[in-house]
């Protein structure tokens, strides 16, 4: 899978632009490109030194592709690892196209998604978590996202990993030995300094774990269902958070048959509003389809908006609306959700404060005239536990990292259970290996080619 030729891709986007950067990596990157490249000034880039740029024309026997820059990274000294060259071209698809194909025809390839980080893995400067931090980094569409991938690509978590799997190696070691002196009953590992060791690795792994709830959330946004009656507002409050007219409004109950989807980022942190059509027994077969999606999108969102029409709640009405939450909360135990009582612009102050003191927690708002949606915005961000983020603390994200936490947890706990119960160091040590396994596997010091080959196809072409 992993090869030495010399590869190469356009690092920008595809697509016309002002600037356009052709990357191109391997042992021949150089010797590909000297002979292309004509200097201003007669230089010859074989002869020029690492992180130099310079100013010439590509050419194509005779013919003038484009004037262009030159980057030149020697020997180790690039992002790859290898010697890079990197071609920054006016943007016309024409251009990068023609400079491309030259390159294949002198003994380039083209190269495969992820392969320049793959080779960055390879070449020891990045490890594999980092390695996934540059997608997770191109792809941050929030402060927060873009926070933890920087984290994470600077070595904060796999820092951290590393660290827990040195300490616990070096007392796998003492263990081993001591199967070696089994005979003569010796003790090279301290159990005491050992207990003392895995109860630490147990708090660690347990905190990162832990913060994967929050992490998934930041990486993958959070998904926000809004429900309830027709003609309480439901799309007029999409609109309000959105702050645009994203979906359509009228007095006409059951306007909206279909979930209306769109993401707004709310302190640093992504949020997909979902715009369900209203609940109500209808004989419509459209609009029938259209709740019941409703229901699969409650079942999907991560928080639930109820929203009533406060104009509305008569003393009845509260009593059916206090029912009909006790459902949704019964059947959604761990959903977070929050009751919004709509179009308090037709309310006066006193039949406010009345509401407010009948429904526990209610949020009062009017989408219309756009009152109480930043205390709305408030209260979501509150569903996200973000001091960790304030705090620089390792926040997990990524699910292959998570699930080789868990399995780290487990077979430490299973070496806790062995000095509980003074199990022999042959037994436990099969415990501990399997451990530094699952440690290695974060970090890439345990990979094979099928685990890189599934993790880089994920990446753009180029990077």
């Amino acid at each position: 899978m992993i090869s030495k030729d010399t590869i190469v891709a356009l690092a920008t986007p595809s697509g016309a632009g002002a600037i356009a950067v052709i990357r191109v990596s391997g042992q021949d990157a150089l010797h590909i490109c000297a002979p292309l490249f004509r200097s201003k000034k007669g230089k010859n880039l074989l002869d020029q030194k690492s992180h130099t740029i310079h100013l010439g024309h590509i050419i194509d026997e005779n013919r003038v592709l484009d004037e262009v820059l030159i980057s030149l990274f020697k020997g180790s000294n690039s992002y790859t690892g290898e010697p890079t060259v990197e071609i920054s071209c006016h943007g016309s698809t024409y251009i990068q196209q023609e400079i491309i194909q030259l390159l294949l025809r002198k003994g380039c390839r083209a190269a495969n998604p992820g392969e320049f980080t793959l080779r960055a893995f390879i070449n020891a400067k990045l490890d594999l978590s980092q390695a996934e931090a540059v997608a997770d980094l191109i792809a941050s569409d929030s402060e927060a996202s873009h926070r933890i991938a920087m984290q994470q690509m600077r070595g904060g978590f796999s820092n951290e990993i590393k660290a827990l799997r040195e300490e616990l190696l070096n007392f796998a070691s003492l263990i081993e030995l001591e199967l070696d002196f089994a005979e003569e009953d010796v003790e090279f590992a301290d159990r005491s300094q050992f207990r003392a060791l895995i109860e630490r690795i147990t708090k660690v792994l347990k905190r990162l774990i832990d913060s994967f709830a929050v992490g998934n959330v930041i990486k993958n946004g959070i998904p926000v269902a809004i429900v309830g009656e027709p003609n309480v507002g439901k799309s007029t409050l999409l609109n309000a958070l959105l702050n645009e007219e994203r979906a359509i409004v009228s007095d006409i109950a059951g306007t909206t048959r279909d979930t209306i989807e769109d993401e707004i980022i709310i302190g640093g942190i992504g949020f997909r509003f979902i715009d369900t059509a209203g609940i109500r027994d209808t004989k419509d077969v459209v609009e029938s389809i259209g709740i019941q999606k409703t229901f699969e999108k409650i079942e999907q969102a991560q928080v639930v908006i109820y929203l009533v029409d406060s104009s509305d709640l008569t003393a009845d009405r509260i009593t059916e609306l206090q029912t009909e939450i006790g459902k949704i909360k019964n059947k959604y135990p761990q959903k977070p959700l929050l009751i919004v009582a709509n179009k308090v612009d037709k309310l006066s102050s006193e039949a406010a404060t009345t509401l407010s003191n009948t429904i526990e927690g209610v949020h009062l708002l009017s989408a219309k005239n756009n009152i109480g949606v930043d205390t709305l915005q408030d209260s979501l961000l509150n569903f996200v536990n973000t001091g960790a983020l304030r705090n620089d603390d390792t926040i997990v994200t990524n699910t292959r990292h998570y699930d080789a936490l868990l399995k780290a947890l487990e077979e430490i706990q299973k070496v806790q259970y062995g000095l509980d119960s003074g199990l022999s160091g042959d037994l436990m040590a099969i415990d501990i290996r399997q451990a530094l396994y699952h440690f290695g596997e974060i970090t890439g010091e345990i990979s094979n080619d099928d685990l890189l080959g599934n993790i880089f196809a994920n990446f753009c072409i180029g990077k």
